[in-house]
């Protein structure tokens, strides 16, 4: 059983949205991002089956601060810290909602009659 604890709204940067965006922006992230994602086959969560056919987004596994970018922190880089996921999987991550997150494939079979 997955349990996911977010907050919605809760504010991460707030007015100091500018320093994650140039962070985000930064050659050092795009280099890490692009790892990641060959990493992890582009898999949501890295879990095989589950490929991403929109928009792919490196979570930090670690929430990310302000002064983590401003001083450094090289955990903020740090592939083991990150993994990539799709729209939905980030926002049920953040926002604590395990019913956006990707469901378990059921095998079908030949005069199977149970939905699911």
């Amino acid at each position: 059983y997955l349990k996911l604890f977010g907050n919605v709204g809760r504010e991460t940067f707030g007015f100091d949205r500018y320093i994650n965006q140039q962070f985000y922006s930064s050659s050092q992230w795009r280099n890490i991002r692009h790892h990641v994602i060959a990493r992890d086959l582009g898999m949501d969560l890295a879990m095989e089956g589950y490929e991403i056919h929109d928009k792919v987004i490196i979570h930090h596994m670690n929430p990310m601060l302000p002064s983590d970018i401003i001083y450094g922190n090289e955990d903020i880089l740090n592939p083991d810290h990150l993994i990539t996921t799709n729209q939905r999987t980030h926002n049920a991550i953040h926002y604590g909602d395990a019913s956006l997150l990707p469901q378990v494939l059921v095998e079908r079979f030949p005069g199977d009659t149970k939905l699911w």
